[in-house]
């Protein structure tokens, strides 16, 4: 299982075994590069041992806390500040973790047969973490090679789980794509003890935790959100090697790069990734590299063209740890950025947060005329209690919640529903909405809210994230995501939602700049301190997309036939042969987009490289060449 996962810690490695618990880890060394901070790492009574993937960013405050009380200290390492927090104060102190973690931690002190096992994931689902129960014992990982590795889980693929990835383009947590492993939700625990197991949630996102803010003066919520913004960037700059950044161009990277300039002792290493001239693709490559001459960052620009994605393809889909229709650019980035640094920074939550993907603003029209059709009279008497731009409440009976959710599962999605169906031989489509349903965690709150907590919990969480983590740890280098923190969150689900679409503008207006569009409006103003004037009359997000159709019907073309031929497709069986050859003959025709026949492809090729393999996990090198 160790070696399995050797790619993400390739500095240090170790287990630890007692009668009833085996424990391994393999690491990225990053805060306390000493032998000191070696895991599992024990207490000193050696009754309680942890293993830790990720960063905890306020660590260092509760450190303090704990030297003050006159605990003992071996390392620097924020690990031994979870041990030590877990001894003193057992799982309370995990509402108070400001950082990317999962982490498992075996405690003894009951006694044989009263041991007592904690899994915890971060709030936000940053790190991994997966688990299986089996007639062996509970099985976990921070991947699925490991847990293949561990000989625990039979290799049997999870059709519910395949269902989701076709239509959403991702694996809808907690399911994977193994049969019988699920992530630990994020923001929950999971106990294992004598009386069983038992998952609880110790955080979840709500609304108005910060008091009055709703209400506050425009100028009030600028400053409390700059504030917040600047101090996640600083806490989650602490580490005992370089930090780096993806710089994208956009305002939710530069503003990030413009913080670490600011507030760094030293030049920052900037990375972003474009492509082969004349590729029908689109990307942001000159903003970013003018933004970097600006901030005086080291940039570097990753060109990515035909024979880059042929050598890596397969290195790269082995990574992904499980199919995803995304992760590319995220891959090469990350390769490019970790020859340099261990950490880098991305601006991702930006959108999520404060409403900059253009499917927020599309759902305004239509949660504002269910309330008219709701009740004529609500939405004038409450405007006229709290003004125009009132936070109104989402009618929840089940009708209207399964179209609101039926309206936003359309707005972003791979095969829908209907495909699903037909590659899986399924007799009828499930509607998105059941799928959503999960996911909805603020169904009474504003529409921007709703939606941003529902794409935090789906989208987000299920493809971004994951993806994110499994290319950037496939090159052995951490990504910390400064906008996705419990304090950014509390502000975000506290604020009007003028604060975050400015009234009068028109966010989705093709080719619109930050200052016509008026999304993302608080932050874009607390921007204007930190970045050029003429940046916010750019065209604003344009997102970001390689030119996968060109390679697929290019280089990638004997790949794509071999992975989606009637041969391999029959023995596989996972899919219709016959759908999966009119998906493929309508894309080659130019009658269907890329990213379908795209997924496809690598879902047999992560069913090679992952799937079928047994023993101990490697990933495969980059090659010069990847044959069909």
């Amino acid at each position: 299982m160790v070696a399995s996962i050797g790619h993400r810690g390739p500095d240090d490695e170790g287990t630890y075994f007692e009668d009833r618990v085996s424990l391994g880890h393999t690491r990225l060394s990053i805060i306390d590069l000493s032998a000191n901070g070696h895991q599992p790492m024990q207490n000193r009574a050696g009754t309680i041992a942890i293993v830790f993937n990720g960063e905890i960013y306020n660590y260092l405050e509760e450190r303090q806390m704990l030297v003050a009380a006159g605990w003992p200290f071996r390392s620097t390492s924020d690990t031994e500040v979870l041990l030590a927090l877990y001894e003193r104060e057992g799982d309370a102190f995990l509402s108070r973790l400001r950082g990317i973690f999962s982490f498992a931690i075996y405690d003894s002190r009951r006694g044989p047969g009263r041991e007592r096992l904690l899994l915890a994931r971060d709030q936000f689902g940053i790190k991994p973490l997966m688990y299986a129960e089996t007639p062996r014992g509970l099985v976990f990982a921070s991947e699925l090679k490991a847990i293949l590795a561990s000989g625990y889980v039979a290799r049997s693929i999870d059709r519910e789980a395949l269902r989701t990835l076709l239509t959403f383009g991702s694996v809808s947590q907690p399911r994977t794509l193994i049969d019988g492993v699920r992530h630990l939700p994020s923001a929950q625990k999971l106990v294992v003890d004598e009386d069983g197991h038992h998952i609880t949630p110790y955080w979840s996102f709500g609304t108005d935790r910060v008091a009055g803010l709703r209400k506050s003066p425009y100028p009030v919520i600028k400053q409390q959100v700059r504030d917040a913004v600047v101090h996640s960037v600083e806490l989650q700059m602490v580490a005992d090697v370089k930090v780096g950044a993806f710089l994208s161009g956009g305002v939710d990277s530069s503003l990030i790069v413009a913080l670490m300039a600011r507030y760094s002792g030293s030049q920052i290493e900037t990375c972003s990734v474009g492509f082969e001239s004349g590729a029908n693709a689109d990307d942001e490559t000159e903003d970013a590299a003018e933004i970097a001459t600006l901030l005086k960052t080291r940039h570097k620009r990753v060109v990515v063209g035909e024979s880059e994605v042929s050598d890596h393809l397969l290195r790269f889909v082995a990574g992904l740890d499980q199919p995803s229709v995304d992760g590319m650019n995220s891959y090469f980035v990350s390769h490019a950025t970790a020859q340099t640094v261990k950490v880098a920074l991305s601006g991702t939550g930006g959108d999520e947060l404060f409403a900059g993907y253009p499917w927020f603003a599309g759902m305004i029209p239509e949660f504002d005329a269910h309330v008219r059709r709701a009740d004529t009279g609500i939405l004038a008497r409450l405007r006229a209690m709290f003004g125009s731009t009132a936070s109104l409440p989402a009618h929840t009976d089940d009708s209207y919640t399964a179209e609101f959710l039926e309206s936003y599962g359309r707005l972003y999605h791979c095969f829908g529903p209907p495909a699903a169906a037909e590659l899986l031989s399924l007799a009828t489509p499930r509607a998105m909405a059941s799928d959503l349903l999960a996911f909805d965690q603020l169904p009474q709150a504003d529409v921007l809210d709703r939606v941003g907590a529902l794409c935090l919990n789906g989208y987000t969480r299920n493809q971004l994230l994951r993806d994110i983590d499994a290319t950037s740890m496939t090159n052995s280098l951490e990504v910390r995501v400064p906008f996705l923190d419990v304090e950014i969150a509390d502000i975000a689900f506290s604020l009007p939602r003028d604060s975050k679409i400015a009234p009068s503008h028109t966010p989705l207006a093709i080719g619109a700049s930050y200052n016509e569009s008026g999304v993302k409006r608080v932050l874009i103003d607390v921007a204007r301190e930190f970045l050029p004037a003429d940046f916010f009359s750019r065209r604003g997000k344009r997102g970001f997309s390689l030119p996968f159709g060109d390679w697929m019907r290019g280089p990638l073309r004997g790949i794509l036939e071999d992975t989606l031929s009637d041969d391999v497709v029959r023995r596989r069986g996972l899919f219709d042969p016959a759908v999966v050859e009119k998906i493929k003959l309508q894309f080659l025709d130019g009658h269907r987009a890329w990213n379908g026949p795209w997924l496809l492809m690598v879902v047999e090729l992560w069913m090679r490289e992952v799937f079928d393999q047994t023993g101990p996990y490697r990933l495969p090198d980059v090659a010069h060449t990847v044959a069909a």
